[in-house]
């Protein structure tokens, strides 16, 4: 499904303006960026109902980051005002004008990656209400320009995933551990309860019981709110399945894990809901309840015990990934290559606003 940008411009101000020209439509705004801040700030407290109105005025003006949140918040599912179609529709206007922006000085460029990956999940899926068809190729390509070309996490573990089952890719299970591995170094919380998933069932990789729990118990620990249910589920499912002693014998990974593989969580980006995100009191089968893991400092899932400090990496044994260009992979797009991607030998040490 493929169209020009043209098109996609006349589409996208069609029905801005007309959302804009009805109901909450009514509210003045004195500029584009009055509406954009009061857009933003309604956003940020979790105001849908009030940021939409705002957030339209301003995307109809062209202004970027109301097109952007705009689109995160039709593609909120826990929210009343969910509109995967529209979203869609923004996430592709933004991918078809900006994706060859400047990774490195162009400040939308984080934001342009994230775009192209939710979009990727939307191409992935289809949408049925405007007869978007599934296209995992088309999907693996939206992520692989993310991945390569703006070097960002998300896009490149969803990338990872894809080359492990060969979804839209040609199946390269060597790079994809690599990737894996590379963002575990770097403290993505996804990618670490990935790999520790992965140690547990024993799959592309030896299965190690002390890794699994020291490497998921570290990615709770990193996850932001809005990934943390399905991390504490893989959590859960690995702390009942262990016994007391491969629990105490984890407790030294853990301790140094936890300094070389954790990361702050930056609240900017979080979800304006996140913080309401319960946390459900958790059993193993057997009733036993699940120890829970908590980030302030001092305190710990397990007790740090130094003299037992395990200092191997995650995937000690990981391979380097074969040639970006490599035959059968998704082609970027017109631009890009993999050299911004910083991707490193396992064990080794790993490496603002825009309006408009």
């Amino acid at each position: 499904m493929r169209i020009s940008r043209a098109h996609w411009r006349v589409a996208l101000a069609g029905f801005l303006l007309a959302s804009v020209a009805t109901g909450a439509g009514a509210t003045k705004f004195r500029s584009a960026e009055d509406a954009l801040d009061q857009g933003m700030s309604a956003y940020a407290g979790g105001y849908y109902e009030i940021a939409i109105p705002a957030l339209e005025y301003a995307a109809s003006k062209d202004l970027f980051l109301a097109q952007f949140y705009l689109a995160r918040v039709y593609a909120d599912n826990s929210g009343a005002q969910t509109d995967h179609a529209k979203a869609y529709m923004l996430y592709q206007r933004i991918a078809n004008e900006y994706a060859d922006i400047d990774p490195d000085d162009d400040k939308r460029a984080p934001f342009v990656a994230k775009a192209l990956t939710a979009l990727a999940a939307y191409v992935r899926d289809g949408i049925r209400e405007i007869g978007l068809k599934p296209d995992l190729a088309r999907a693996a390509e939206y992520l692989h320009h993310a991945a390569t070309f703006f070097n960002d996490e998300d896009a490149q573990f969803e990338l990872a995933k894809l080359y492990l089952t060969g979804d839209g890719v040609r199946e390269d299970v060597a790079r994809a551990k690599h990737w894996l591995s590379v963002l575990t170094q770097k403290g993505h919380a996804g990618a670490q309860a990935f790999l520790a998933d992965l140690y547990w069932r024993g799959k592309h990789l030896p299965k190690d019981a002390n890794k699994a729990l020291a490497l998921i118990t570290v990615a709770v620990e990193n996850a932001p709110a809005h990934e943390r249910i399905w991390i504490e589920d893989i959590y859960q499912n690995i702390f009942c399945g262990t016994s007391a002693g491969i629990r105490k014998q984890a407790e030294g990974t853990v301790a140094v894990w936890r300094k070389q593989y954790g990361r702050s969580i930056d609240t900017r980006e979080r979800s304006a809901l996140g913080g309401l995100v319960p946390h459900a009191e958790r059993t193993c089968a057997n009733g036993e309840p699940v120890m829970p893991v908590r980030r302030s400092s001092g305190e710990a899932t397990m007790a740090a015990s130094p003299e037992k400090a395990v200092t191997a990496p995650p995937l000690a044994a990981a391979a380097p990934p074969p040639p970006a260009a490599a035959v059968g992979e998704p082609k970027p797009f017109a631009r890009g290559s993999a050299s911004g991607l910083g991707l490193i030998d396992a064990g080794a040490s790993g490496p603002g606003s825009a309006r408009r």
